[in-house]
């Protein structure tokens, strides 16, 4: 006798914008996921996205959050609003994945994270490169010393971000920062593969209106490793990363979006005996930009009966918002 499937996980998304057309388009091809709701401060903003992506329009964050077919709800609005936008979530009974960072400031955070046990709903940030097939194969293998000790790594994000001063990419009040918008990714990446920084210094370039458009990292994590990290919202980097260990090479050209990842092992003390660069391959396949991945392991997580994932814990997250807290000190970022 065949077990019966498992019911979809019924997801409603909050807020219209970029990213949450890009998370409709992973969902959509998540096999056990469905969109039943998309809320929007606008009524035409909610329309339109439905008759895109699928799901009943509402106005409001409100009517999302009371639609009664929605199971988990999906934060997709600026990060200054993510804990109201999320406490309105876990008040109406949902569940919660919250894009990153999770709020502007550990407390906030450690706010959000209390709001969840209060209600007894599952929560994660929407890390999704810690849910990557390719990172999580990549992480695993150099925790495991298959490529010998880490010594260095580096990693970098960079885009132009083109936009008026009220964009949320360049609004101090919707938590504009290079830091949090981009530099999250190369400091989670660190902490995957190298473990939790024991030290991190930042220097930073402002905006006449006080948010950091560069910033540099660089961090001590366990065992005497380094890493150097950047962020830009004002020039296009390589987005990529490279861990040096003492047998070789891992290079991975672009980590934000991996779609391939090598290790090129070196004969010895001589510097030109690089040996054949070896695929290293995940098991899984990537969901479409990736976010599907991350949308799998909210369903997992929900049909397990679980209130945090182990791939993207609350630790894990509250270290991180820690991490960029002390940084934001450091460069003389504030959001008041």
């Amino acid at each position: 006798m065949t077990e019966p499937a498992a019911a979809p996980t019924r997801w409603g998304i909050l807020a219209t914008g970029k990213i949450a057309r890009t998370f409709a388009r992973d969902l959509a091809l998540v096999p056990d996921a469905e969109l039943v709701a998309v809320g929007s401060r606008r009524a035409e903003a909610a329309a339109a996205f439905a008759a895109e992506h699928g799901g009943r329009p509402h106005g409001s964050y409100e009517e999302l959050v009371a639609d009664p077919d929605v199971e988990v709800v999906y934060v997709a609005s600026p990060h200054a609003l993510h804990l109201e936008h999320a406490r309105l979530a876990f008040e109406a009974g949902k569940h919660v994945l919250c894009e990153k960072p999770l709020t502007l400031s550990t407390a906030d955070a450690e706010e959000m994270v209390r709001l969840a046990g209060k209600h007894d709903r599952f929560l994660m940030e929407a890390m999704w490169t810690a849910c990557h097939p390719l990172v999580r194969t990549v992480a695993e293998q150099v925790r495991a010393g298959r490529y010998g000790t880490p010594r260095h790594l580096h990693a970098e994000l960079g885009f132009r971000v083109d936009a008026g001063p009220d964009d949320r990419m360049l609004d101090p009040a919707l938590g504009a920062s290079a830091l949090l918008d981009m530099g999250i990714y190369p400091l989670t990446f660190a902490h995957l593969v190298l473990g939790e920084a024991e030290q991190l210094t930042g220097t930073a370039d402002l905006s006449d209106r006080g948010i950091d458009l560069d910033v540099a990292i660089s961090g001590r994590y366990p065992g005497g490793a380094l890493a150097t990290m950047t962020a830009s919202i004002t020039s296009w980097s390589s987005r990529a990363a490279a861990i040096a260990t003492d047998l070789g090479r891992i290079d991975v050209p672009d980590f934000h979006h991996p779609t391939r990842a090598t290790f090129t092992p070196y004969d010895g003390g001589d510097g030109d005996a690089a040996r054949e660069p070896v695929e290293i391959l995940a098991e899984d396949a990537v969901i479409g930009r990736g976010y599907g991945n991350e949308i799998a392991e909210v369903g997992r997580c929900l049909r397990a009966g679980l209130r945090e994932s182990p791939w993207v814990p609350h630790t894990q997250t509250l270290t991180l918002m820690r991490q960029m807290d002390a940084v934001r000190a450091q460069v003389g970022v504030s959001f008041g």
